[in-house]
């Protein structure tokens, strides 16, 4: 994260710890800076997302590629778990500005993107995450992307923390290094 890299050279003295997890957690109860709450301020971290569908060349020699959502259900989709909610993520589609979201089935259950990822690559199943993790695997060949016109986009990564708390010079810091302009 280059605006992580400048703030800490600009300033040595701040400590950054970041935890990525797909959880939902009451991070002021952890004692942690951000959190999502009611009486929150949201920070546009990052561009406007989608969700990529896409699985291996391999795979979809085996299998015909999916050409609407429901056609899922006959496919080995590689699921993400939410650990929170212990439930299994709904793969979420729209067509004509109606939100579709399907329940898919495969044989691979796993809460971690990058293992999701690798049994995308190794023709295990079509996998359906956000675009940052799947875009660079298919420019490159390695993943072919399905159903991409039923992908929507979405506002993307929003750091939150609550708006009843003084922020410390330091995190107020990291909130303007890492806004997205």
């Amino acid at each position: 994260m280059p605006a992580v890299k400048r703030l800490m050279a600009d300033y040595p003295e701040v400590k950054i710890e970041i935890s990525i997890d797909q959880r939902f957690v009451d991070l002021v109860a952890e004692r942690n800076d951000a959190s999502v709450e009611k009486d929150m301020i949201a920070v546009k971290i990052g561009p406007e997302m989608r969700m990529v569908v896409a699985g291996s060349e391999g795979y979809f020699e085996r299998h015909p590629r999916p050409v609407t959502p429901h056609d899922l259900t006959q496919h080995n989709c590689i699921n993400l778990r939410l650990p929170t909610l212990g439930g299994l993520y709904a793969w979420e589609f729209e067509q004509d500005g109606r939100p579709i979201n399907v329940r898919v089935t495969g044989q691979f259950i796993c809460n971690d993107v990058a293992m999701i990822v690798d049994a995308a690559l190794d023709g295990q199943g079509v996998a359906c995450l956000p675009c940052d993790h799947l875009d660079p695997l298919v420019k490159e060949g390695r993943l072919i992307q399905v159903l991409a016109d039923w992908c929507p986009s979405f506002p993307g990564y929003h750091l939150y923390y609550p708006s009843r708390r003084l922020a410390s010079p330091a995190f107020t810091l990291l909130v303007d290094a890492l806004r997205y302009r």
